[in-house]
């Protein structure tokens, strides 16, 4: 079985024992039941409390809130084991749990709020979702329709949200609604609502060209009445709030794509040595090599700059302006990689049997959720 091999990286000893601890659960809990859940469209309820269990979700957290408090790195470390395993469905629900609301509900969320709900995100016993895209508003977050009105102690939501990932599964949802109070960035506010208010309803499951067993939802807000209790930040704070923790969503999602891209990459090296063509293998033309030599080179690339990433990030010091480079970096470069090592499998590549065929679909969206690639290009050009 192929490894993901991370020697003389940014990892020490500690880091490469979780490593093991993650490829076990890998290898017992997603590995046998994978392909059931891309059938199904759904992972299983209990893969997260199993996560939970042996401490794959959010450990990042404070243990003052039930966490193990550990880096970064440490999440870092499980978006590349599952991305490296092919397993983009399953990665992405516990991404969007661990790497995204997990840092909304810790640097945002009140003392009372950290207390009641972030134990139980550690466990896998509640679900939690972030809800920012609406049919008509996708990477414009200041440009959303869902609106929070204020009616004594309760904040009544009305709107709908779409691609929501979690949102068949979710117990918690962190909702990006317009406050009514400002126009702009300080009109945006971020409120909590539990599955269980009345007038939350979850729609279709969405039917998508990858990822097929992600949870990815469309959500419906009528007259949702929440407690002021469960807004977050401050009412005009929820669009500073987003940026400020865009930048590791975006690393997670960097994380994910180079990783995905050395599992392409792999499998294509394995398969070119093995496939013959006129009485040769497809690895000894000279076409082959040199094609492969650049892949090598752009991974080689990649991962330096990922490395950077997550040691400024660690510091406290990755900008908005790295991790748009890393994610628009890596997310492009995977889409290159996987579409060329489709081309070395031939008529096999065409084929969901086998994995590379996966992984050319699961590779498409990277250059679209967590903000385009046009939006990456639109910042990193205002430091030019």
């Amino acid at each position: 079985m192929m490894t993901l091999d991370r020697r003389n990286s940014v990892y020490g000893p500690d880091h490469e024992l979780f490593r093991d601890t993650v490829r076990s659960f890998i290898a017992g809990e997603i590995t046998p039941n994978f392909a059931r859940w891309e059938q199904a469209g759904i992972v299983d309820r209990s893969f997260w409390i199993k996560g939970g269990e042996v401490g794959l979700l959010c450990p990042q957290i404070p243990e003052q809130y039930g966490g193990p408090g550990c880096s970064f790195k440490f999440n870092a470390i499980v978006n590349e084991e599952i991305s490296y395993a092919g397993y983009a469905g399953p990665l992405s629900d516990f991404s969007v749990h661990s790497d995204v609301c997990a840092g909304y509900m810790l640097n945002f969320g009140t003392e009372e709020q950290k207390q009641t709900w972030l134990p139980r995100m550690v466990k896998g016993e509640i679900v939690c979702a972030i809800a920012m895209t609406e049919p008509g508003t996708g990477s414009d977050l200041q440009g959303v329709q869902t609106r929070a009105v204020l009616d004594g102690d309760h904040y009544v939501i009305t709107g709908q949200k779409t691609f929501i990932s979690n949102g068949q599964h979710c117990d918690i949802v962190i909702v990006v609604v317009k406050n009514g109070l400002h126009q702009g960035s300080k009109g945006i506010s971020l409120i909590l609502v539990e599955a269980d208010r009345l007038g939350f309803r979850r729609g279709r499951n969405l039917d998508k060209l990858g990822h097929l067993s992600a949870d990815t939802s469309e959500l419906f807000f009528d007259d949702v009445r929440v407690p002021v209790a469960n807004l977050m930040a401050r009412e005009t704070g929820g669009f500073a709030a987003l940026m400020q923790e865009l930048p590791q969503e975006r690393l997670t999602l960097a994380v994910a794509s180079i990783a995905a891209a050395q599992r392409a990459f792999d499998l294509t090296c394995e398969y070119v040595r093995e496939r013959k063509a006129f009485g040769k293998s497809i690895m000894e033309f000279q076409n082959t090599r040199f094609k492969l030599a650049d892949l090598k080179a752009e991974l080689a690339v990649g991962w330096a700059f990922v490395d950077q990433c997550l040691e400024k990030h660690e510091r406290g010091g990755l900008t908005q302006h790295d991790a748009s480079i890393a994610k628009l970096w890596c997310s492009e470069m995977l889409g290159r990689l996987v579409d060329q090592c489709v081309q070395f499998f031939g008529g096999y590549g065409f084929m969901r049997e086998y994995d590379i065929c996966r992984m050319y679909a699961d590779a498409r969206v990277q250059r679209i959720y967590g903000g385009t690639s046009e939006i990456m290009r639109e910042l990193i050009s205002r430091n030019l």
